[in-house]
């Protein structure tokens, strides 16, 4: 596995100032949680708008914002496609972005560090936690493409619409990625969630 991997992120951490909060540390606008940031705060090198094949549902309810938090299903091509936005970071920033959503402290020994320092095939589970299966969609300049999603799928659980402010985050990340209108962002919102709020 390459030291540089990029980080796949379809919900919230689109947006740069959200994702920033889990490298640098503190709280994200409209958030109620404070993150305590990665081991190592440099920021991406590069970062891009990518477009998966599977599908993006709201489900559980988010610590940090209330609401239902973002998940990916690869396998559900046919409601999708997700779209996304990739940071290229280290496999130690991936890992301490990954212990964060989970609110877990950042540290050496992380189990998903060593999977990606071993590597894996298409797909891992390190544990049974939202955000503790990993996935490759692809690779883009020769570092692979992941996600961390949770172990079931779009059909596994009931869905939750997400809470305004990450609604508002995840439009901020679509616009700041793809240059998209209100109406554009709004459309998506209503496909993946039913909320069509477009954020400010």
């Amino acid at each position: 596995m390459s030291t540089l991997v990029w980080y796949v992120s379809y919900g919230s951490n689109m947006s740069r100032a959200r994702l920033l909060s889990y490298l640098e540390g503190g709280t994200p606008v409209g958030g109620s949680r404070r993150n305590p940031g990665a081991r190592d705060r440099t920021l991406p090198s590069r970062d891009a708008a990518v477009d998966l094949p599977g599908a993006l549902y709201f489900a559980g309810e988010s610590q940090q914002w209330g609401g239902g938090v973002a998940f990916y299903d690869h396998e559900a091509v046919d409601r999708g496609p997700t779209h996304a936005r990739a940071y290229l970071v280290t496999v130690e920033q991936f890992a301490d972005i990954a212990a964060q959503e989970m609110y877990r402290e950042p540290g050496p020994g992380d189990p998903v560090e060593q999977v990606l320092l071993d590597g894996f095939a298409d797909r891992h589970e390190v544990g049974p936690g939202r955000y503790e299966t990993l996935v490759e969609v692809g690779r883009l300049d020769g570092h692979p493409m992941l996600v961390f999603t949770a172990p079931g799928g779009i059909d596994a659980v009931p869905h939750r619409p997400p809470a305004p402010a990450y609604a508002d985050t995840l439009a901020a990340g679509l616009r700041e990625s793809r240059g998209w209108d209100d109406e554009r962002v709004a459309a998506y919102l209503r496909r993946v969630s039913g909320s069509g709020r477009p954020g400010r």
